[in-house]
């Protein structure tokens, strides 16, 4: 289980989920339990349970039981609506309250289709995508968008990028198509626009496209703008192209409005896991800050593949993808892992990022982790300010032929789960699986040099880096995955992201080392830290008390079976004294 929501503050209570979807609403000014809900979800055979937080959603003009509804979705792929003030299921939602998310979906493996991400709501409608396990076969469930009435739960369009002008349920016998690029990160929504921005990952399986479809490259690892009203895209912006490296979009596009010279710009940034990030007008989808196609290496190393022969950056903005990898830059603990280290990366391929991938070992950098993660990019808007955390972590991969997987004993999963990113990848149905791993020394510590994870901050205005710096200690990490407890700022692996306030404070945990921690948003000075009981992996929030108007900063802890970093099940709140005199907008945390 990952316990990672951000909790939504509704007038006197705030609401979030569990890894196993309970769904639970606290007195936002004491923490005390106002209800809990069981969905009496059927975890069997189902592991990595992730539920990143719940959507509200008020019927206009409407009082009673249900006018205010907290919607959630399901490790067994079901859409619930709860009322808001007692828990109780929304009984004229769908069938006594819920929705199966499976309909249309022709045969699903257990485990293979659900929500992780809060649903989208705007202009009355929930849209969502679904998480589909990575890497273990062609033909994997589809990665339709949809949305449905938030008052009856009807579908109201889908979009199913196989078959665009069948925006509704497929005829009987027929299902939505398969293997198409899916969107498990959270959505945005512009509810004055009526749109909402989708983040989309690669089409199944990651690392071989040999077999991919006009539209699936369209589609795959992009952000696309939908009309809520039609289900019919207005834009789209791909981050990568052909993508064979698993950077599927994991970052939900952040909005903001920002004036220049008198007037206000509507923009969307959207980060991605190679650290590239791309600023757009979310009007048009055309570049605020210029994107430039540069060559790749276009050369393959799997018969049947091709690659895309140029790929999109953003050079008017920093990079934070990280220094290239070299021979020099390999480390260790001792001399001995290190040199491990050079002699593993001497003999595999390596040429900077998007090394096309083959049968023989190459290096992936950015790795599977990023970049920028589900975090994504916090805003200062009116200091023109954006904050966030990226990773720095290599993978050493390599395709299988079928024959060698098949004697490794590498075969599709029986179900489904979050549990089974990284690693190997049985990819039934095309020529190779894959064998992908972190680039871990055999004492289990990266093979390049720190820091693995840095906090930066960019000028909004021009573009240009405000501060940069590791992020997070050695404290609990070591070889053999023993914790040293050494507080070396090494800048330990995060996933997680930040919260900015208007009094110019971020806040975020996201580390391996297990604290919350305050910086000063404009110099990124760290002005206050907290231990966690367990890895914050979650986006933190922050509101005002309805009784006492203190401010009131909440993280998840829930530990990162990916960073290894301490399981648990706990929700905490900071806030400053009582007696403190200063006004939320002056107080540090």
């Amino acid at each position: 289980m990952s316990f990672q929501a951000t909790p939504l503050q509704i007038a006197d209570a705030i609401y979030f989920c569990t890894g196993y979807n309970d769904v639970i609403a606290l007195d936002a000014e004491t923490g005390r339990e106002i209800w809990r809900r069981s969905l009496d979800v059927d975890l069997a055979d189902v592991a990595g349970l992730t539920c990143r937080g719940v959507s509200y959603y008020r019927i206009p003009e409407t009082s009673g039981v249900c006018a205010e509804r907290i919607i959630t979705a399901t490790l067994d792929a079901r859409l619930i609506a709860l009322d808001r003030r007692t828990g109780e299921l929304c009984m004229g939602f769908g069938h006594h309250g819920a929705v199966s998310l499976l309909e249309g979906m022709g045969p699903v493996t257990k485990g293979y289709y659900y929500v992780t991400s809060p649903p989208a709501i705007v202009r009355g409608r929930i849209v969502l995508g679904g998480w589909v396990t990575d890497g273990q076969y062609w033909g994997e469930p589809s990665g339709v968008i949809r949305a449905f009435d938030a008052v009856n739960g009807r579908l109201a369009w889908a979009f199913d990028v196989g078959q665009p002008d069948q925006t509704g349920l497929p005829a009987p016998g027929e299902h939505y198509t398969r293997a198409t690029p899916n969107s498990w990160a959270p959505m945005s929504a512009d509810e004055a626009m009526g749109m909402v921005y989708v983040p989309t990952g690669n089409a199944t399986p990651d690392y071989f496209g040999g077999q991919r479809r006009p539209f699936d490259d369209a589609y795959s690892s992009s952000v696309v703008a939908i009309d809520v009203a039609t289900g019919r895209p207005r834009w789209t912006f791909q981050t990568t192209h052909h993508d064979l490296w698993d950077y599927d979009v994991a970052s939900q596009p952040t909005l903001v409005d920002l004036r220049v010279n008198g007037t206000v710009r509507r923009l969307l940034l959207q980060p991605t896991k190679r650290g590239e990030l791309f600023v757009l007008d979310r009007v048009t989808g055309q570049p605020a800050f210029p994107i430039v196609e540069y060559p790749v290496p276009a050369h393959g190393y799997a018969p049947g593949e091709r690659l895309a022969a140029t790929q999109p950056f953003s050079p008017a903005l920093p990079a934070f993808s990280g220094p290239e990898l070299t021979e020099d830059s390999m480390w260790g603990l001792t001399p001995i892992d290190e040199l491990w280290c050079r002699l593993r990366f001497r003999e595999a391929r390596y040429e900077g990022v998007f090394t096309p991938p083959g049968l023989t070992p190459y290096i992936q950098y950015p790795g599977y982790l990023g970049g920028f993660g589900w975090g994504s990019v916090s805003v200062d808007p009116a200091r023109r300010i954006a904050v966030f955390n990226t990773s720095r972590m290599a993978n050493h991969n390599q395709l299988l032929s079928r024959a060698e997987a098949e004697s490794r004993g590498i075969r599709a999963r029986r179900a489904g789960s979050t549990e089974f990113v990284g690693g190997a990848a049985a990819q039934e149905g095309t020529p190779f699986a894959a064998d992908i791993r972190p680039f871990l020394s055999p004492l289990g510590v990266p093979c390049q040099a720190p820091p693995y994870s840095m906090l930066s901050a960019i000028d909004l205005s021009s573009g240009k880096l405000l501060w940069h710096q590791p992020l997070g200690t050695a404290r609990d990490a070591g070889p053999w995955s023993l914790k040293l407890g050494l507080p070396l700022p090494m800048g330990s692996p995060s996933l997680g992201g930040a919260t900015t306030t208007a009094s110019g404070i971020t806040f975020i945990a996201a580390t391996q080392d297990r604290y919350l921690r305050a910086f000063d948003s404009r110099t990124g000075k760290q002005l206050w830290r907290s231990r966690l009981p367990a890895g914050g992996h979650a986006v933190p929030m922050t509101y005002l008390t309805p009784q006492t108007r203190r401010q009131v900063v909440i993280i998840a802890a829930g530990g990162s079976s990916l960073l290894k970093s301490k399981a648990g099940n706990h929700l905490l709140a900071y806030a400053l004294p009582m007696d403190d005199p200063r006004t939320p907008a002056d107080r540090p945390h």
